[in-house]
C-alpha cells in the first residue's frame, strides 16, 4: 500500500497544517511561546537558571582529566623458598582460577617469581571500588584453604589501587649541605607527614626515599666464635628481651594496682647493652661480640633531586624557571648550563574521592611552606615537583576563557547577521542554556575537566542553533506582517519552526547519546561529551520556546519603530505575503538570494535536461566521497586513537641486566641525569634507584608502583611550562630520545622515554602476547619477534617480559651433616638471611613516628664475600658450635625467568613505541606484521596472529595476539561505529514519525555521507591524524547537518501545501532557509574553531569546522533536488 499522496509524496506533515492559515490551532510550541512571552514567571525561571550555574561553578569540583572509576587490586601470596615452577603451579594458577570467577573482572594477571606470586586483578570499568574490594577480600578468604596449612604459604596480602591512589602533589626535599643527606632528610619527611594529613581533603600521604633508619648490629663472625656464640643467639636474646606485656593486678589496700612485665629495648643502647651470654661468671654484652650502632641501613633505594643551574630554587607553590643558559641553536647547553644533583626525599600526597584537586593542591602547598624554618631545617629546600591542582585550574580557566570568547563569538555572529537586539536575546539564550547545563553536568556527577569543558564548547555552535532559529524566524515574520504587533507575531513564528527546530533537538540527540554506552577506559573518559552535549540541547530548546520568545516580545521592535535588523531585511506594505505566513516571492535577505539560486538550479530543473544533470551531479559528489574516504588508505591521514598531549612532564624508565646492584643503576641515572642539564626546556628532574617514582595514571595501570627492584629506576622529569618553550613536550622526548638511550646503552640498560598519554592508559602503545605449549619456547618466539620490532623503522622503546641471563648461587644444606651436627635446616636458612639480607630480631620501643627494628646482618663491606658468610657459626644439639661452610656446598646456576598468566594463559609480553613522522603504533604494528609471519617457531610452524581475541587453545600452536593501543582503538572505533549505526537508525525513526514518509527521511539523511567530503580532506590539509575525537565529530556532523536537512524539506513542504509551484518551491526553500543554516552552521565552525589548538581535540574541531562547511555548502543545492527528483514524477501525474 502506498502512503505517498500525489502532491507531496507523505501523508499529511505537520507543514500542511500549519500552511493551512494563520487562524490554524498553534502546536506544542507555539502554545508554549504564547504563554510565557507575557508570564511573570518567565524571567524568574531565567534567573534561577542563572544562579544554578553560579552554584555549579562554585561547587564543581575541578580536575585536569575525568575520574574514571577503574578498580585494580595486587594479591601478594608469600611462598618462602619456593622456586617459580612450584609457585606457578600450586600458587598463581589456582588462584587465578578463583579470581576470575568474579563477576566484573576484566583481567586477571599473575606473575610468578621464586618465593612469591604477584596477581593483579583489574575490574571493569564503572565497577564501584567498594564493590569490588567486597567481591575480592570474599574470594580470597573464602578460598583461603586451597593449599594445606603446613605447606609454608604465607597469607594473601591485598593492596587495592584505584585512580585515587595518583599523587596529585609530590614535595622533594633536598639540601645542598653535604651534612643533611639522605638519611636527615627522610627523619624530616616523616616528621611533617602527620602535619600534611592534617589538610582537608588529603587522603594518603607517604615518604619515597631514604635508607631507613634502624639499629644494626653488625655480626662479626671470629668474634662470635671466639666468644661461643651462634647467630641464633643473638636472635634470641632479642627477642627475649622485647618481652612485655600486662601481667595481671595486684590488689592491696583496697586498691588495684596494674602489674606491667618489661621493659622493652628503647634504643641502641639497650642493644648494645643486653646481656647475650655469660663466660667465666661475667656477662657477655652484645656489644663485645657484634658493632651496634642507631642509623641508616645500607641504602636499597636512592632519591635525588636535579637542576640546571644551582640558582634555578623552586620556592613551594611556585613553578620551576628555566636557567639563563643561552643554549646553542643546535639545542645543547651554553656556558652557563650546569647541573645540580643532591640527595633527595620525595613526599607524595593523594586526594579523597569527590575533593576539589586544586583546593586540596593549594592547602597541602600552604601547609608546607608554613613549616619552613620551623620542622623543615633552614638549610633544606622544598620544591614542588607536581601539582596536579595548578595543572587542573590552568587548564579550567584557559577552557571557560574559550567558552566566553566563543559565546561571544557567536552572538557577534548574530550581530552581524541580524542585529544588535537579536544577538543580544541570542547571547542570553546561551549564557542561560550554559549555565543551566553546567548544574545538570554537576548534578549527574561530572567535574570541571578539560574534557567536560570541551564538551561545553564544542557545543555552543549546536546549543544556539535553536535560539537562532527562533529569533530568525520571529525577525522574518515581523518582515512579512509589519501591521502586527510582536505578540501576535510570536506565537505563530514560533510555532512555524517549532516542529522542525523539536525534531533537529532530537536528531542531534539522537546523534550524540549513543557514544555514552562505548565501553572500556574510553567511555568514561569522553563520557561528558554526549552526556554534556545533549542535556544541553535539550536545555536549548527548553529556553528557545520560554525564555526566547519572553526577551524577543521584551527587546525587539517592529520594524515601523525603528529596526535593529539588518539593512534591506524590512519589508514595506507592497512586500508583505499573505496572512498565512506563506508566499511564493521571497522578501528581505532571501529576495537576494533568490537569483542566485535560481540560476544554480536552472540546469537541474530544466525540463529537457535536469534529470541528466542531476544524475552527473549525483556522480561528481559520490565521487568525491569516494575519494575522501580514499585518503586514510593513500596515507594522506594517518589514523591514530588518541594525538599526545603537551605536557610539562615525562618520565625516563630504566632497567638495567637483573643482577644489577642500585649502585650501579643509581650510576647511569646519573649520567642521564648530566644530559637532562643540556636539554633548554628542563627545569628539573628527580631520579629514582631501587623505588618506583611517584606515580600518574599511566604508572597506575602499567603497576609502574612495583618497580622497586635494585635494577630499576625512574626519572621524572619538569620541563618549562608550555607557554615558555616553543616546543611541544612530545617533540621534546622524541627529540632527545636517542640521546639518552645511547647512554643507556653503553651501560646495557633499557631507556625508556614515556609520556603522559592523552587518554586511557595501556600496558605499552605496540604489545605482542606471545602464547604457546612450552616456556623456553615462548621465549625463544619472543626473541625473535623482539628482533622484527627492533628493526623496523619508527619502533622504538623496545623491550620484553623475559629476564636476561643473570648469575645466581645456590648453597646447598646437606641434610645429612646438618642432621648429624644436630643443626635444624630452618636453623641454616634463618641464619643465611640474616648474614645477607639482614633479620629483624626485634623492635624498638621508643618516640620514633615509623617503628625501628634492631637488625641482624653482616657488615656492608663484608655482604660481597660469601666466605665472611659461611664463617658464620651456629649452635648444634650438643651445644657447641659449627660453622656454615660445614654444612654446606655452594653451586653456580642462573636466575629462574619469571612465569607471567594473562587471563589464565601463560604469555611473553614484546612491547614497542611508535616514533617519527609515522607516530601511530598501528601503523608499526602493521608494518611488521610481514616479517612476523616468516619467523618459525621452535615446532616448526608458523607464528599464527590473532588480534582481537586470544587463541582458543593455546596449547596447540604457538600464536602472537596483538594488544596495547590497537586493542583500545579496535574497542573504540567498534563502539563509536555502532554508536553512529544506532544514531542513524533513531533519526531515521524520528524523521518518519515526524513525517510519515520512508523515504523522506532517506532523503533528510543524504547529506551525512559529504561529511567526508570535508573531514578526510580537512585532516589532510592541516596535516593531523584522524583520531577518536574526530570519530565524535563525524557523529556530531550526522545530528547537525540533518537539522539543516529538516527545515529544507518542511520549508518545501509549506510552500507546497501553500499552492506554490514544485520548481518554485525548491527555489525558495534554498533562498530562504539559508539565512539560518549559514547561521548555525557558522555559529558550530566558531564553537570549534577555539579549540583547533589543543592537541587532543583538535580532530573534532576538524571534523566539525569542515564537516560543516562542505557539508553545509552541498546540502542547501543537494536536498532540494534530491527532493525535487524524488517527487516530481509523482507532480507530473
Amino acid at each position: 500500500m502506498d502512503d505517498r499522496n500525489p502532491r507531496d509524496g507523505a501523508l499529511p506533515s505537520p507543514a500542511d497544517k500549519r500552511a493551512a492559515g494563520a487562524d490554524a490551532p498553534l502546536g506544542v510550541s507555539g502554545r508554549i511561546a504564547g504563554f510565557f512571552q507575557q508570564a511573570r514567571i518567565t524571567p524568574l525561571l531565567a534567573l534561577v537558571a542563572l544562579l544554578l550555574g553560579v552554584f555549579a561553578v562554585l561547587v564543581t569540583p575541578r580536575e585536569e582529566e575525568p575520574q574514571i572509576d577503574v578498580t585494580m587490586a595486587n594479591v601478594f601470596v608469600g611462598w618462602p623458598g619456593a622456586s617459580v615452577a612450584d609457585v606457578e603451579a600450586k600458587l598463581a594458577t589456582p588462584a587465578e582460577q578463583v579470581l576470575s570467577r568474579m563477576p566484573g573482572v576484566e583481567h586477571v594477571m599473575s606473575v610468578s617469581r621464586p618465593g612469591v606470586a604477584v596477581l593483579t586483578v583489574q575490574f571493569k570499568v564503572g565497577v564501584a571500588r567498594s564493590e569490588a574490594l567486597v567481591r575480592l577480600h570474599d574470594a580470597v578468604s573464602s578460598n583461603a584453604d586451597w593449599l594445606p596449612q603446613g605447606l609454608g604459604v604465607l597469607p594473601p596480602v591485598i593492596k587495592p589501587k584505584g585512580i585515587d591512589d595518583v599523587p596529585i602533589v609530590s614535595l622533594t626535599l633536598h639540601s645542598a649541605d653535604p651534612a643533611t643527606g639522605a638519611f636527615a632528610l627522610e627523619q624530616i619527611a616523616h616528621s611533617i607527614e602527620t602535619d600534611l594529613k592534617r589538610v582537608p581533603g588529603t587522603r594518603d600521604v607517604w615518604t619515597i626515599g631514604g635508607p631507613g633508619r634502624a639499629v644494626v648490629v653488625e655480626l662479626d663472625p671470629e668474634r662470635l666464635a671466639g666468644a661461643g656464640l651462634a647467630v641464633g643467639d643473638l636472635r634470641r636474646a632479642l627477642q627475649s628481651a622485647s618481652a612485655g606485656a600486662p601481667a595481671g593486678e595486684l590488689v592491696t589496700g583496697n586498691r588495684a594496682i596494674a602489674i606491667e612485665a618489661g621493659p622493652f629495648l628503647r634504643d641502641a643502647d639497650d642493644v648494645a647493652d643486653l646481656v647475650v651470654a655469660a663466660r667465666d661468671g661475667r656477662p657477655v654484652h652484645l656489644r663485645d661480640v657484634a658493632e651496634v650502632r642507631d642509623g641508616p641501613l645500607p641504602a636499597t633505594r636512592m632519591v635525588w633531586y636535579g637542576r640546571r643551574d644551582a640558582s634555578a630554587v623552586t620556592a613551594a607553590g611556585a613553578q620551576p624557571t628555566l636557567p639563563a643558559a643561552n643554549p646553542r641553536a643546535d639545542g645543547s647547553p651554553g656556558e652557563n648550563a650546569t647541573a645540580q644533583e643532591v640527595p633527595a626525599i620525595t613526599i607524595a600526597i593523594t586526594k579523597k574521592p569527590g575533593e576539589n584537586a586544586i583546593d586540596v593542591a593549594d592547602a597541602v602547598i600552604a601547609r608546607a611552606d608554613a613549616l619552613r624554618n620551623t620542622v623543615i631545617p633552614a638549610g633544606v629546600e622544598l620544591s614542588v615537583t607536581r601539582n596536579y591542582g595548578a595543572t587542573a585550574n590552568d587548564k579550567a580557566v584557559k577552557l571557560i576563557q574559550k567558552l566566553m570568547f566563543a559565546t561571544a563569538s557567536v552572538v557577534a555572529l548574530v550581530f552581524i547577521a541580524l542585529g544588535r537586539r537579536e544577538a543580544a536575546i541570542v547571547g542570553a539564550a546561551v549564557v542561560l542554556t550554559l549555565t543551566v547545563t553546567l548544574f545538570a553536568s554537576w548534578a549527574w556527577g561530572f567535574t570541571l575537566n578539560r574534557v567536560s569543558l570541551f564538551a561545553l564548547i564544542f557545543s555552543i555552535g549546536i546549543l544556539v542553533d535553536d535560539a537562532i532559529v527562533v529569533v530568525e524566524n520571529i525577525h522574518r515574520h515581523q518582515a512579512l506582517h509589519p501591521g502586527r504587533t510582536l505578540a501576535q507575531i510570536i506565537p505563530g513564528a514560533v510555532d512555524e519552526v517549532g516542529g522542525p527546530t523539536i525534531l533537529a533537538t532530537l536528531t542531534v540527540i539522537a546523534a550524540l547519546l549513543p557514544m555514552a554506552f562505548v565501553s572500556g577506559l574510553m567511555g568514561p573518559y569522553m563520557g561528558p561529551i554526549p552526556i554534556n552535549a545533549s542535556m544541553g540541547m535539550l536545555l536549548s530548546l527548553a529556553v528557545a520556546f520560554v525564555v526566547t520568545p519572553w526577551l524577543s516580545g521584551k527587546w525587539m521592535k517592529t520594524h515601523g519603530g525603528g529596526s535593529q535588523a539588518l539593512a534591506g531585511d524590512a519589508a514595506g506594505p507592497a512586500e508583505a505575503a499573505p496572512s498565512d505566513g506563506l508566499h511564493a516571492t521571497p522578501t528581505g535577505l532571501a529576495a537576494r538570494l533568490d537569483p542566485f539560486f535560481r540560476r544554480l538550479f536552472a540546469p537541474f530543473l530544466d525540463v529537457r535536461s535536469g534529470s541528466r544533470n542531476r544524475r552527473l551531479l549525483g556522480l561528481g559528489i559520490a565521487g568525491l566521497v569516494g575519494l575522501s574516504v580514499a585518503l586514510p588508505v593513500l596515507g594522506l591521514v594517518q589514523l591514530k586513537m588518541l594525538p599526545f598531549d603537551n605536557k610539562s612532564e615525562f618520565q625516563i624508565v630504566v632497567d638495567m641486566p637483573a643482577g644489577t646492584p642500585v649502585e650501579q643503576t643509581a650510576a647511569v641515572l646519573r649520567e642521564l641525569g648530566a644530559h637532562l642539564a643540556t636539554v633548554p626546556e628542563v627545569t628539573d628532574w628527580q631520579s629514582y634507584a631501587g623505588t618506583a617514582a611517584p606515580i600518574n595514571f599511566n604508572g597506575l595501570v602499567r603497576q609502574y608502583y612495583l618497580r622497586a627492584s635494585a635494577e630499576m629506576g625512574d626519572i621524572q622529569v619538569n620541563l618549562t611550562d608550555k607557554h615558555h618553550r616553543k616546543l611541544q613536550s612530545h617533540a621534546i622526548a622524541t627529540r632527545e630520545r636517542p640521546a639518552l638511550q645511547a647512554i643507556g646503552a653503553r651501560f646495557g640498560a633499557n631507556v625508556k622515554l614515556v609520556e603522559v598519554p592523552p587518554g586511557p592508559p595501556v600496558l605499552a602503545p605496540i604489545v605482542a602476547e606471545i602464547t604457546g605449549p612450552d616456556a623456553d619456547g615462548r621465549r625463544a618466539v619472543a626473541k625473535q619477534v623482539r628482533a622484527v620490532f627492533e628493526r623496523t623503522d619508527g619502533v622504538v622503546d623496545v623491550d620484553d617480559s623475559s629476564f636476561a641471563a643473570a648469575p645466581r648461587r645456590l648453597v646447598n644444606i646437606d641434610r645429612a651433616k646438618a642432621s648429624l651436627a644436630g643443626v635444624p635446616q630452618a636453623e641454616v636458612v634463618a641464619t643465611l638471611r640474616a648474614g645477607l639480607a639482614g633479620e629483624d630480631a626485634a623492635w624498638l620501643h621508643d618516640a620514633s613516628r615509623t617503628p625501628v627494628a634492631a637488625v641482624l646482618r653482616l657488615p656492608a663491606e663484608r655482604q660481597g664475600d660469601l666466605d665472611s658468610l659461611l664463617q658464620l657459626p651456629l649452635r648444634n644439639a650438643r651445644g657447641g658450635l659449627v660453622p656454615l661452610r660445614e654444612l654446606v656446598t655452594v653451586s653456580s646456576t642462573e636466575r629462574e625467568q619469571p612465569a607471567i598468566h594473562k587471563d589464565l594463559l601463560p604469555v611473553v609480553f614484546v612491547t614497542g613505541d611508535m616514533a617519527g613522522k609515522l607516530d601511530s603504533p598501528l601503523y608499526g604494528m602493521f608494518g611488521m606484521r610481514a616479517d612476523i609471519a616468516r619467523i618459525v617457531t621452535p615446532g616448526g610452524g608458523t607464528l599464527v596472529e590473532h588480534f582481537i581475541r586470544p587463541p582458543a587453545d593455546a596449547w596447540r600452536d604457538y600464536a602472537i595476539k596483538w594488544d596495547g593501543e590497537w586493542q583500545i582503538t579496535y574497542d573504540t572505533f567498534r563502539d563509536m561505529g555502532a554508536a553512529y549505526a544506532v544514531g542513524l537508525v533513531l533519526i531515521y525513526l524520528l524523521v518518519v514519525a515526524q513525517f510519515g514518509s520512508y523515504l523522506v527521511p532517506l532523503i533528510i539523511m543524504a547529506p551525512i555521507p559529504l561529511t567526508l567530503v570535508g573531514v578526510m580532506p580537512g585532516h589532510a590539509l592541516l596535516g593531523s591524524q584522524f583520531t577518536a575525537t574526530s570519530m565524535i565529530g563525524m557523529i556530531a556532523l550526522a545530528g547537525i547537518i540533518v537539522r539543516n536537512s529538516i527545515l529544507l524539506v518542511d520549508f518545501i513542504q509549506l510552500e507546497r501545501a501553500a499552492g506554490v509551484p514544485f520548481e518554485r518551491a525548491v527555489v525558495n526553500a534554498a533562498a530562504t532557509r539559508a539565512q539560518p543554516i549559514v547561521l548555525t552552521g557558522l555559529a558550530a565552525m566558531l564553537g570549534a574553531f577555539f579549540i583547533l589548538d589543543d592537541p587532543i581535540f583538535n580532530g573534532l574541531a576538524i571534523a566539525l569546522i569542515f564537516g560543516i562547511l562542505v557539508s553545509t555548502l552541498l546540502t542547501l543545492v543537494v536536498i532540494p533536488l534530491l527532493y525535487f527528483s524524488a517527487f516530481a514524477r509523482g507532480e507530473k501525474s
